[in-house]
C-alpha cells in the first residue's frame, strides 16, 4: 500500500464536454448519504476493511451517462468527519485500468480515476470544489464558482496536507484488462476549504450538496458513473444542479 501527503486536487474533469445551457429536471429524488463521525482520527492507510470502514454505510456510484461501457466498474465510497477532517475511501472493481498522470493537477481524469465534487457552503450551493484522484494517487483539486468559466486551483502547499493512500502502481503502462480491484483512501483538513471560501462547518443536522463520480475517459473503456442522477445530454460532471446530498450525523 502506498500513502502519500497530498492534498485533493479539485480536477475539471472531462475537459471536452461542455455545460449546457438549457437543465433538464432530474424526475427521481436525490441520493443522501450519511455521514457519521469519528471519535479519533482515521490512519490513512487504504485498508478497507479495518473497523472504522466496516461500520460505515457505501454509497454507489453506478449510474452511467453517455453510452454504457463495454465494461461497468463496481465503485463503492464510504465518508466520515470529525471536527478537522473529512475522511473518505473508495473501492473500485475494475478492468482496463490505467494510469500514466503523474503530476499533481494534471489531467487525472483521462485515467482510471474517482472524484469527489462538493459544496460545503449551505449559503451557495451551485459553488464547490472538485477532487479527482487517478488510482496512483495522484490528486487535482479546484474551487469552481462558475463551472468551467471560473474557478481557482488549489496551491500545492495545501495540497501538500492532504494525506491519500492508494493500492496500485505509481503508473500503470500497460492497461491491465483483467479484473482488478483497487483503493485510494483520503483524510482533508477542513482547514484547507476556509482558506478559499466560507464553508458550513460539518456538524449534526448539516447538509452539503455533493456527489461522486468514476471515470477513465481515454482507457480502452471510456466510461462516466454517477452517485447521484445526471441528466443531460453528454457526459458532464460539473453540474451542480444535480448534486446529491450528504448529511452529518
Amino acid at each position: 500500500m502506498k500513502l502519500v501527503p497530498l492534498v485533493f486536487v479539485l480536477v475539471l474533469g472531462l475537459y471536452n464536454s461542455h455545460f449546457t445551457d438549457t437543465m433538464i429536471q432530474s424526475t427521481s429524488e436525490p441520493s443522501r448519504y450519511p455521514v457519521h463521525p469519528v471519535t479519533q482520527p482515521i490512519t490513512i492507510d487504504g485498508n478497507w476493511e479495518k473497523e472504522v470502514w466496516r461500520n460505515t454505510p457505501s454509497a454507489e456510484i453506478a449510474l452511467h451517462m453517455g453510452d454504457r461501457p463495454h465494461f461497468s466498474p463496481k465503485t463503492q465510497l464510504k465518508l466520515r468527519y470529525d471536527k478537522k477532517n473529512i475522511y473518505g475511501i473508495f473501492k473500485v472493481e475494475d478492468r482496463y485500468v490505467r494510469c500514466l498522470v503523474q503530476e499533481v493537477n494534471g489531467p487525472v481524469s483521462t485515467d482510471s480515476c474517482v472524484e469527489f465534487f462538493f459544496s460545503p457552503d449551505v449559503t451557495a450551493p451551485l459553488e464547490y470544489f472538485n477532487l479527482e484522484i487517478n488510482c496512483a494517487g495522484v490528486p487535482l483539486m479546484h474551487h469552481v464558482t462558475k463551472p468551467r468559466k471560473t474557478y481557482e486551483v488549489l496551491d500545492a502547499s495545501d495540497i501538500a496536507q492532504i494525506e491519500i493512500a492508494h493500492s496500485m502502481p505509481d503508473k500503470v503502462d500497460p492497461e491491465i484488462q483483467d479484473e482488478v480491484t483497487w483503493y485510494i483512501e483520503f483524510s482533508m483538513p477542513l482547514d484547507i476549504l476556509k482558506k478559499y471560501r466560507e464553508i458550513t462547518t460539518p456538524a449534526p443536522g448539516v447538509t452539503w450538496k455533493a456527489n461522486f463520480y468514476k471515470t477513465g475517459s481515454k482507457t480502452s473503456n471510456p466510461h462516466f458513473f454517477t452517485w447521484n442522477e445526471v441528466v443531460n445530454e453528454r457526459p458532464d460532471f460539473h453540474l451542480p444542479a444535480y448534486f446529491g446530498e450528504i448529511i452529518f450525523q
